[in-house]
């Protein structure tokens, strides 16, 4: 689950608030240990899901860089040959 979590830090556009969003639903599903909550856990796994995506953006803005923006496309290639790489060799 978490190789679905993406830096979102120093993009250029910014990481969108869906981006955000999947994030945070990545990491609270992690840390629950579950995909789909029962509807006893519903709420609080939405309100936690909400919460973590709430400090992510406060996050995001506060953080200074003098790095410049990384491209998604570009990174997105990397991803692709990195996992290459990775499964051509257990092959």
């Amino acid at each position: 689950m978490c190789r679905n979590i993406r830096p979102l830090h120093n993009f250029e556009p910014h990481a969108t608030s869906d981006e955000v969003h999947a994030a945070a639903l990545q990491f609270v599903r992690k840390v629950s240990g579950t995909t789909k909550p029962s509807q006893a856990n519903r709420e609080a796994f939405d309100r936690a899901v909400e919460e973590v995506a709430h400090a992510t953006h406060h996050l995001l803005e506060a953080l200074v860089t003098n790095a410049p923006p990384k491209d998604r496309e570009v990174e997105a290639a990397k991803r692709k040959a990195r996992s290459a790489d990775r499964y051509a060799a257990s092959a």
